[in-house]
């Protein structure tokens, strides 16, 4: 076990890190630009190169879902609790599994350009009301997740330079908010996926470089990896054991449920990872594409896994408590130890791209929602001519992107990883049950989806403000005052029911006037033939 200083990155890894990244910043803005949609059609912005193959679409998918957060925090999550954190990981690998199982190709086959089209072409008696609450789903859920990655390009900044001062704080925010805006608004779909192809390719083989490297100085003995660990924890087998974060007691475990809850089933209802799911041109390349998705997510989590257990065992639990409390610095003080101020560099380099990939995503996602939900479908109502629509696009990026900007500079101590699971909650708990009771259930009604849209959201904001989070423990954000009446940290647990129970009853309540829609939208789910010969 070695002593690791207080600086995490010396004067020669900023520099580097700085060139690096503006490399593939100039590299990767010029590669959008070039890709980027040269005719006015919405297809090509909102959907881009369909004849990708699987695993430039699977790296995609991978891009798009994996942020920051499992290369810096579940690192540090299994750095300081162990146990706990592997089990962290193993619901972050299951997530995919709920989306090629249950709505991959259904989805595919019924969607055009967003999940509004599905909910329109199984409710079309109300589908402006349905667009309009899924739009202000979409941008409350991007919107959290946007401020997240912003927030957590500052918490990255911090590891170099200490505390930034609010000048630095704002211009780290700006300059990333504004690259994300151009590779949204001026590249679309074909210049997001590049650099998400170039962000999934870059984090797969900086891991692997890490692990390798973990794994060779301990000879590529696991048990011998564990057991260091567990010396390195100073708590000896307890570390290798529930209870360090989750499972001490019943509230605990309720909480770490609620949050794996989130996790596993928000991702098949993120607007990102949605649009990604329409993307390919046939269900063939789509299926393959997970799969390729699901293997690059669980080679990354893997991989955190032994980096976050070489952490322990090289560094030791309580210098790298003593750095960072939260361990968002574990990956960095471990790439310094093993590899000096190169490898911190490429591992520097390859947050912040990460950061910036993912906020591109996130942007588009919610651009084409507003852009072709709210304005083509709702406001226009179908009116809007393919230039106008691109245009309000590409205006609605720079909209969101500036939102973004001012929510990341409010001076609210917040976590990241709070916000992200607030997303996924939400996702979980409002866009899940419509999705999923339009696919398959048969009685389902547009007052089903509007109570579930509206209900999910409601119960997930409330629950998260009358929660930990906010006030009632040292760690919230208001920490002197206690309005604190739900007990866990994420309302996944109750919030997902809730808008399951919601769809249900608006459905009974207030059921389809014409049940015999049904039979038409799922012989396109099942075979998707508008549904392609629409995006062809």
């Amino acid at each position: 076990m070695v002593t690791v200083s207080a600086s995490v990155v010396n004067r020669f890894s900023l520099q580097l890190t700085f060139v690096l990244f503006l490399s593939v910043v100039v590299v990767t803005l010029f590669t959008a630009l070039l890709t980027a949609p040269q005719r006015d059609e919405i297809s090509e912005f909102y959907l881009g190169n369909r004849n990708m193959s699987p695993l430039r679409n699977g790296l995609a998918m991978c891009g798009d879902y994996l942020s920051a957060a499992t290369l810096l925090g579940s690192t540090g999550l299994v750095a300081l609790t162990g146990y706990d954190g592997l089990l962290y990981l193993g619901g972050t690998t299951v997530a995919w599994m709920a989306v090629l199982l249950v709505i991959a190709e259904p989805l595919h086959n019924s969607g055009r350009f967003t999940l509004g089209d599905t909910l329109a072409l199984r409710l079309p008696r109300l589908q402006r009301p349905v667009r309009l609450a899924l739009a202000i789903c979409t941008l409350v859920i991007t919107t959290l997740y946007l401020v997240a990655q912003l927030v957590g390009s500052v918490a990255l900044l911090t590891q170099f330079v200490g505390a930034p001062s609010q000048a630095v704080r704002t211009l780290c925010v700006i300059a990333i908010g504004t690259i994300v805006i151009v590779y949204a608004a001026l590249g679309g779909m074909p210049g997001a996926t590049f650099i998400q192809v170039v962000k999934a390719v870059m984090l797969v083989s900086g891991v692997a470089i890490m692990a390798v490297l973990v794994l060779t100085r301990f000879h590529w003995n696991v048990d011998a990896l564990l057991s260091a660990a567990a010396r390195g924890s100073g708590l000896g087998q307890r570390f290798l054991e529930s209870g360090l974060r989750y499972g001490a007691g019943t509230i605990s475990k309720l909480d770490f449920f609620s949050l794996e809850l989130a996790i596993v089933l928000g991702l098949a209802a993120l607007p990102h990872v949605v649009m990604r799911l329409l993307a390919p041109r046939t269900n063939r390349v789509l299926r393959t594409s997970v799969v390729w998705a699901m293997g690059l997510v669980g080679f990354v989590c893997l991989a955190a896994g032994i980096l976050g257990l070489g952490a322990t065992a090289i560094l030791g639990r309580d210098n790298i408590a003593k750095i960072d409390p939260r361990g968002d610095a574990t990956v960095l003080l471990l790439a310094q130890s093993l590899g000096g101020g190169l490898l911190t560099a490429l591992i520097s380099c390859l947050a912040f791209v990460t950061l910036l990939a993912v906020a591109a995503g996130l942007t588009l996602a919610a651009a084409s929602s507003l852009a072709h939900d709210l304005y083509g479908e709702v406001i226009r109502k179908g009116r809007a001519t393919q230039t106008e629509e691109l245009g309000v696009a590409r205006m609605a990026a720079a909209v969101i992107g500036v939102l973004g900007m001012l929510l990341a500079l409010l001076p609210w101590e917040i976590s990241t990883a709070s916000l992200a699971f607030l997303a996924f909650a939400i996702a979980a708990s409002a866009i899940l049950p419509a999705l999923v009771y339009s696919l398959f259930w048969r009685r389902f009604s547009a007052h089903g989806a509007l109570l579930s849209l509206y209900g999910g959201l409601a119960c997930s904001v409330l629950l998260v403000v009358f929660s930990p989070v906010l006030s009632g423990s040292p760690t919230s954000v208001y920490p002197h005052i206690d309005f604190a009446w739900f007990p866990l940290q994420n309302p996944g647990l109750v919030s997902i029911p809730a808008g399951f129970l919601l769809g249900w009853l608006g459905s009974v309540l207030r059921p389809q006037r014409e049940p015999s829609e049904y039979e038409e939208f799922q012989i396109r789910t099942l075979v998707g033939t508008a549904a392609r010969a629409a995006r062809d």
